[in-house]
């Protein structure tokens, strides 16, 4: 077990990718991932279980059909299975995503965004 903590905003250094979640910490079968966003994301939804977003830095807004909920550094949100729902950043951010091992980051939309599911940093 190691001994030392993640320092996220640190472990940013080694991703340059957008869109492209990675790894950094798995608790039992949930992952922490970070993901640096910018532009928009395609329309997606995961049947079977929640997915957190948590902003680190930046801004995100996460819209959902008929509404949107926008976030700040330091701030979370969980959208819940079954919503659809797309991220759009308008200039980077960084997250910290927290879903269950094995979910596609595209859902079943599946697409050019999609990213490979559980890779690590």
């Amino acid at each position: 077990m190691p001994d030392t903590p993640i320092h996220l905003l640190q472990a940013f250094e080694r991703l340059r990718e957008t869109w492209s979640p990675r790894v950094v910490a798995q608790m039992n079968d949930v992952c922490f991932k970070i993901a640096r966003l910018q532009g928009e994301f395609t329309w997606h939804r995961h049947e079977d279980t929640d997915e957190a977003f948590l902003v680190l830095e930046g801004s995100l807004r996460i819209e959902l059909r008929g509404s949107h909920v926008e976030l700040a550094a330091g701030e979370l949100f969980v959208v819940p299975k079954g919503v659809e729902h797309r991220p759009v950043a308008r200039a980077e951010c960084k997250v910290l995503l927290v879903e269950p091992q094995g979910v596609v980051n595209t859902g079943g939309a599946g697409g050019e965004q999609t990213a490979p599911v559980d890779k690590w940093l």
